[in-house]
């Protein structure tokens, strides 16, 4: 999926063409897509497709193409001091983004399936911390990435005033998903082959908008532990005024 706009010699023409294309549609969305640029996100070897549209996969290192993350930017409505939860959060790029938005008052928390793409993650986080012109001029937000798998979030943990999901959500796991929101919070996620968002307007309140067709890997089931027993996903509600 991608391929919708041209591609860029830097990061900042990849951003001219998205806006041009009216896939980034507001200020802090294009701020925060200009702050973190997506080559610092690939591996060395593969850097020389970073502006183009395209999705990358490369092992379990995963980005989707970059209208995409313009959509979902937009879609998820944010706002300073929300908390913020991604699932299948992956290279950690879309969460370093969301978190120069959410600033020194939000929750940044990201959950990936696969332990090695985690540690890939906290090392472009640590990398963009340590060398980002731009990093000085925000507020940031720190991402904080758990192993896991996303579809067993212990029942204890904090609702978030916005989701996003990066696997296509199977029908019967959308209930799951809406439980994970707060009431006036939204959930962006690849549902039935539609970029979905889902606004909670009340306890048992809904208002669904298709965005546009992707095609995403579908989420991975749980598997049970030797013991038969589910590893729970512990998400701690912490905001980045210590550190996420």
């Amino acid at each position: 999926m991608g391929g919708a706009v041209s591609a860029g010699e830097d990061n900042d023409e990849l951003i001219d063409h998205l806006k041009a294309a009216q896939y980034i549609r507001s200020e802090l969305v294009e701020q925060a897509f200009r702050a973190v640029d997506r080559a610092d996100y690939y591996l060395e070897e593969f850097k020389e497709n970073a502006y183009k549209d395209l999705a990358w996969k490369h092992g379990n290192i995963h980005l989707s193409a970059p209208c995409i993350y313009s959509e979902v930017m937009e879609a998820l409505d944010l706002q300073p001091g929300l908390s913020f939860l991604n699932l299948g959060s992956g290279t950690g790029y879309l969460s370093s983004m969301v978190g120069l938005i959410l600033g020194p008052f939000g929750v940044n928390h990201g959950v990936e399936l696969h332990s090695d793409v985690t540690e890939y993650a906290k090392q472009k986080l640590d990398f963009f911390i340590r060398t980002s012109d731009s990093f000085d001029k925000f507020d940031f937000c720190e991402p904080s990435f758990v192993t896991g798998n996303c579809l067993e979030i212990s029942p204890g943990c904090s609702q978030y005033d916005r989701v996003y999901c990066g696997a296509g959500v199977q029908k019967q796991h959308e209930g799951y998903m809406k439980s994970l929101l707060k009431v006036g919070g939204v959930l962006v996620m690849p549902l039935e082959e539609k970029l979905t968002k889902i606004t909670r307007t009340g306890p048992s309140a809904w208002e669904t908008k298709k965005i546009l067709a992707v095609s995403f890997a579908p989420l991975i089931q749980p598997c049970q532990s030797e013991s038969g027993e589910s590893r729970l996903v512990q998400l701690h509600s912490k905001q980045c005024t210590t550190g996420c």
